[in-house]
């Protein structure tokens, strides 16, 4: 959620295992991704030996992402996915009313083209 602490996303990200997680609001609504690299940036931005208290009271609004991953509607044409995934791991899908409903990874795609060709090659 876009209201919590950037610790709190921190540590759901560090129990989760992954690098990069969407973010969304309290109206599930995509807001943005947000990386490791972001969370580095915006510790390095702070000279403080306090870092986790500033963590604990800085809103994950105020993390500004270092790149702008792009949703997609769940009703985008495969060409315009695969242009979107060439420069991002992962796609945000979101519905007709822009509410976030899940991600499309690289290894999705991939696999969708390998089950596609061999299940032409087979016939």
């Amino acid at each position: 959620m876009n209201d919590c602490t950037v610790r709190q996303a921190l540590e759901k990200m560090r129990s989760s295992g992954y690098t990069a997680v969407p973010v969304i609001d309290r109206n599930g609504r995509y807001v943005s991704t947000v990386t490791e690299g972001d969370f580095l940036w915006f510790f390095l931005s702070y000279n403080s030996d306090n870092i986790l208290k500033i963590a604990e009271l800085t809103p994950l609004s105020s993390l500004t992402p270092r790149t702008q991953n792009k949703a997609v509607s769940v009703n985008a044409k495969l060409e315009d996915l695969l242009l979107m995934m060439m420069n991002q791991n992962f796609v945000p899908v979101t519905d007709d009313r822009d509410i976030f409903i899940g991600i499309i990874t690289r290894k999705d795609i991939l696999q969708y083209f390998y089950d596609t060709h061999r299940d032409n090659c087979e016939k």
